[in-house]
């Protein structure tokens, strides 16, 4: 993977965190950043501000790869990995108990802010989060080929 495919992919991962859906153009690396529509509370306003981007999407619709922020249990699964992962014992059963009680996202949050892992935890979430965009935007452009290549027999 060269550097260039690298940052779109870093860039897009670093979006899904703050909330963002983004849309991949593949004929320009284009990316669109919208705020998933789930977390709009005046549709309105949304589209008004966003007006340009879904203009575009809309348009060039066949060129663009969509990449939608994760669903609760995949960004759940991810903290598993990394809990998993965890060298001290001790700290990994009390994350442990976390993921298994009320509010896991929320007290998961606060015990790895407080703690000497905070920065491996967010290192290791955007390496989740890039693999899972690289596998997004690599069956992405292969089902856009494959359905240009339909469009032309």
């Amino acid at each position: 993977m060269n550097s260039s495919q690298s940052n779109i992919i870093r860039e897009i991962a670093q979006e899904l965190d703050c909330g963002n859906d983004c849309y991949y153009n593949f004929k320009t690396n284009e990316i669109l950043a919208i705020p998933n529509f789930s977390q709009v509370f005046d549709e309105e306003e949304f589209k008004e501000s966003f007006q340009e981007s879904l203009e575009k999407i809309e348009k060039h619709k066949s060129e663009f790869i969509k990449i939608e922020v994760l669903e609760s249990f995949e960004s759940f699964k991810i903290i598993e990995r990394f809990v998993e992962q965890i060298p001290d014992q001790k700290f990994k059963e009390q994350l442990e108990d976390i993921l298994a009680n009320k509010k896991p996202f929320q007290n998961f949050k606060h015990k790895i802010d407080h703690s000497e892992f905070r920065k491996n935890w967010f290192e290791f979430k955007q390496s989740e989060l890039e693999k899972i965009v690289e596998y997004q935007l690599n069956s992405g452009k292969a089902s856009a080929q494959q359905s240009t290549v339909v469009k032309n027999k």
